[in-house]
This record gives structure tokens, sequence and C-alpha cells, in this order.
């Protein structure tokens, strides 16, 4: 559970009682260990309580977002779509972490998800690009505004976001960030910014997961 194995902290002890005694873990090491972070490392930094991101809005405007709720891990087949369980036939699936946020405003919901897999990095690489639209944690699949999802090359981790009016407003399909925050972008999604909502607070989420997985010092 998350509550509990989260908590415990136990890898960044380890890494840091490593570092400190000049026993850097190697970047093979590192990878592999990443892959437990989801039972190991305390959940507020995998998924902070409040993340800043200046000038992550459009136009350059500065965003902040609050975790409004964590949910237990889970087991993949319980929580992913069909398609994403087929495309992690190759690299296998451990376990699905999630949490979401909402901005200053509370006008637009963020879900977060990481999906952690005992792959190799040459199988985890294959995923980049063959995940469409991932389901939110907290609102309906109907909700979805728009997304991102990405390989950490760091560990055997996608992190993934979906945005979604607050409101609870039904859309068409969700667009992917890259495309809602284009400068030619039309429509309420991309006019109220939730394409920069997933966007930014994925790269935020990811920043963190990778200091966990490559502490500071620590071969490349």
């Amino acid at each position: 559970m998350v509550g509990t194995g989260l908590l415990a902290g136990t890898a960044l002890t380890g890494w840091a009682e490593q570092h400190a005694a000049g026993r850097v873990p190697s970047a093979d090491a590192a990878y592999r260990r990443a892959g437990s972070l989801w039972r190991d490392a305390p959940v507020d930094a995998l998924f902070p309580p409040m993340l800043a991101g200046p000038g992550a809005g459009p136009g350059g405007a500065d965003r902040t977002w609050t975790r409004v709720a964590v949910a237990p891990d889970a087991d993949c087949a319980d929580v992913l779509a069909p398609e994403w369980r087929a495309a992690f036939a190759g690299t296998g699936c451990t376990r699905v972490l999630r949490a979401s946020y909402t901005d200053a405003t509370r006008s637009s919901l963020v879900a977060v998800g990481m999906v952690f897999t005992p792959g190799e990095a040459s199988a985890m690489a294959g995923l980049q690009g063959r995940l469409g639209a991932p389901p939110g944690f907290g609102f309906a699949d109907e909700r979805r505004a728009a997304w991102t999802a990405s390989v950490l090359p760091e560990g055997p981790v996608v992190v993934y976001t979906v945005a979604a009016f607050a409101d609870g407003r039904v859309l068409d399909a969700p667009v992917p960030a890259e495309e809602a925050v284009r400068a030619d972008a039309a429509g309420a999604v991309a006019q109220a910014g939730l394409g920069h909502e997933a966007k930014a607070v994925g790269e935020l989420v990811r920043g963190g997961l990778r200091s966990l997985a490559v502490p500071a010092g620590s071969a490349r």
C-alpha cells in the first residue's frame, strides 16, 4: 500500500548511505533499483504536496498545483486500459501509482500516474510513442482533455498525466499536450491551458522521480 510502503524510504536511505561511504551505485544498479521506488520512496517525494511551475502556463504565466488525492498502489490489470496492458506485454508491469492535482484556481484537475515495470532499458525505449491517452484518476475518461506519456530514461517507469476541467464537462477525444500547447492551437482545451497543465505537471513529476532514481553523484 502507498501509505506504508512508500513511507518506508529504505531505498533512499540506502542510496544516501552508499553515497556517504563513497559507494555510489552504478548506472545499471541505479536503473534496476529505480524499479522499486514504488514501494521504497516516500509518497511526498514521488508526488509532492505542492508543485511550482514558473513560466509553465500559457504565455509564460506562473502556475502552481496542489495535490488533492493519492490512490493506493494498484495492480496493472486493475487500472490500466486494455491497450496499455497490451503495450506493456514486452516489458511486464509491476505496479501503478496515481495521484491528482488541482491548479491554484481549482478550475482544472491533473491526474498523474507512474507505471513501474521490470523491463530492461532497451525494451522500455520501445514503449515511447506507442502509448495512447491514459485513464484519469479522480475523473471519468470522457472528461479527459489533454495528456502526456513518457518513458523515464533513468529507470523502468512510464510517467503519464491527464488534464481535465474541474467543472465536470464532457469532451471529445483527449488531445496530446504537445498539440494543445502549439501557438496556433484552437478550442477550449488549448485556450484554458490544459495542454500546458498536463505537460508541466508531467515534467515536474518526472524531474522529481529522476532525482530519486539518480541521486547526486551517481555515475551515468
